[in-house]
């Protein structure tokens, strides 16, 4: 069947921007809904998104989040440079929906609908990545596997599976286990220069639990945060799951823009930034900019999220300061995790807490998942005090900066100006800015078929993007999958 351009009839289309539903969720599902009822005709031809955010009164973001969505679950197919249409193929599931089928469906689930916060949590992306199963070049956040010392590893492991101590068999301590947290806190006061006890320190499974943690303990329904723009999925999920109202505020060369912030919401509840290595722009927040944070958080009452996710890795001097070890008055939750340090599946990550709310969270902490696997904390408390930890922190700093050099040079020869990738001192990924008004979700679409990841910076915006380009994470590819996903990524841009 060939092609055919149609309007889409959005006079039926109705956005509620007073739902608790994501505006893009709700979009998504009307024009899901469109097509399962045949209103939408398979090979149909979509408008832009660029001219159905004029007509709907929204950010071209919104749209292309639905989008987005749409095309992951193969109800949509496009091409760069072609335009979007229902696909021809509809998954599986669907084809033998029709409107009368999709109304009994919907009358059969009635009784079991999501209340107002399960529907913001159920809508809300997280991550960019399209198949979590696999990993290849260039997903960001994935450090090097292949150079992980799993000799050593083992060894301590079965260390405490041979003869199992009993204490670490029963229920745990919600805060976790008591040497990880000394051996935590003695590593971040030399490491990071944050300034806490042991007590203050919470295990938690990963960054991202903590961060649900701290939204649900902190936040009520309505509560203003600020949020980067762009920035993290993860926050931006678990504080939209706790029922806040995000308050986007600029990053530029210095880090998150304070003064914008105030003028924007003088009195939010809290804000979550990620100050010594941005994610994923990479920048720095300068010193002026993270006092004149602390010295706003003081006058409107506010926490601060620190998200230090990656910040061991600098390749220019010594890692940065923590901005927890800068505050006075203890307004700073300081955030951390070993998904990126060591391995992801570990799943193990730690907060640091101001005094008066430790017992609050480790109450909160027990009622999530109670405690985090002992044995697998006893391992980690043993690499860190045997001396493997830092051991392993050294050799990856030198070998993150051979594959982010090993990147541009590849990027160099076989890119030209298609991408413009430039040097970073510190992290896992590089951002390469693709030529204005390039649309880098089409690339990074073009770039999946062909085997290889590049999210698109658009995607971590929740304001118009102003930067069109390309997130490419190194630290976990050798030089050859380097070098290949590079090939791909020309063919994908047509060079």
């Amino acid at each position: 069947m060939s092609k055919q351009s149609v309007a889409v009839p959005f006079t039926t289309l109705s956005l509620d921007a007073s739902s608790p539903v994501p505006l893009y969720r709700q979009l998504y599902e009307e024009l899901r809904q469109a097509i399962l009822s045949g209103q939408l005709r398979p090979s149909a031809r979509l408008q832009s998104t660029r001219e159905l955010a004029v007509e709907l009164g929204v950010s071209r973001n919104t749209v292309m989040n639905a989008f987005e969505q749409l095309l992951a679950e193969g109800y949509l197919e496009g091409q760069v440079g072609s335009g979007t249409y229902v696909s021809r193929a509809l998954p599986d599931d669907m084809l033998q929906a029709g409107a009368v089928s999709v109304r009994a469906a919907h009358a059969r689930r009635k009784g079991r609908a999501l209340s107002s916060r399960g529907r913001v949590i159920a809508g809300t992306m997280v991550n960019a990545s399209p198949a979590l199963s696999s990993t290849r070049a260039f997903r960001p956040g994935t450090p090097a596997l292949d150079a992980f010392p799993f000799d050593a590893w083992m060894k301590l492991t079965a260390r405490h599976w041979r003869y199992p101590r009993r204490d670490l068999l029963g229920y745990g301590d919600s805060a976790g286990y008591g040497p990880l947290r000394e051996a935590i806190s003695e590593y971040l006061g030399a490491a990071r220069a944050v300034r806490c006890d042991p007590g203050q320190v919470i295990i938690t499974s990963g960054a991202q639990q903590a961060l649900d943690l701290a939204a649900r303990l902190l936040l009520d329904a309505g509560d203003s945060v600020w949020i980067e723009d762009p920035g993290f999925l993860g926050a931006r999920g678990s504080l939209l799951g706790a029922g806040a109202r995000l308050v986007p505020v600029p990053v530029d060369d210095e880090g998150l823009d304070v003064a914008r912030g105030a003028r924007a919401c003088p009195r939010a509840r809290l804000v979550y930034i990620s100050p010594s290595h941005h994610f994923p722009l990479g920048v720095t927040m300068s010193l002026a900019r993270r006092l004149s944070l602390l010295e706003w958080a003081s006058r409107a009452g506010a926490l601060i999220l620190e998200d230090d996710y990656d910040s061991e890795y600098r390749y220019a001097g010594r890692p940065l300061a923590a901005l927890q070890g800068l505050d006075k008055e203890g307004r700073v939750i300081y955030l951390g995790t070993f998904s990126k340090m060591l391995f992801p599946s570990l799943r193990l990550g730690y907060m640091v807490v101001p005094s008066d709310l430790v017992d609050a969270f480790k109450n909160a902490r027990a009622i999530l998942s109670r405690f985090s696997p002992s044995i697998e904390q006893a391992v980690l408390t043993d690499f860190i005090t045997e001396g493997h930890f830092a051991r392993h922190i050294r050799r990856m700093r030198a070998l993150y900066r051979e594959r982010q050099e090993c990147l541009l040079e590849a990027a160099r020869r076989e890119l030209g100006d298609a991408l413009e990738l430039e040097p970073n001192d510190a992290g896992m990924h590089l951002v390469g800015r693709l030529p204005r008004g390039t649309d880098d979700r089409a690339v990074s679409r073009e770039a999946c078929k062909l085997g290889v990841e590049a999210s698109p910076l658009s995607l971590y915006f929740i304001e118009r993007a102003l930067i069109s380009g390309l997130i490419l994470g190194y630290a976990g590819y050798d030089e050859r999958e380097i070098r290949k996903g590079v090939r791909l990524l020309a063919a994908a841009l047509g060079v």
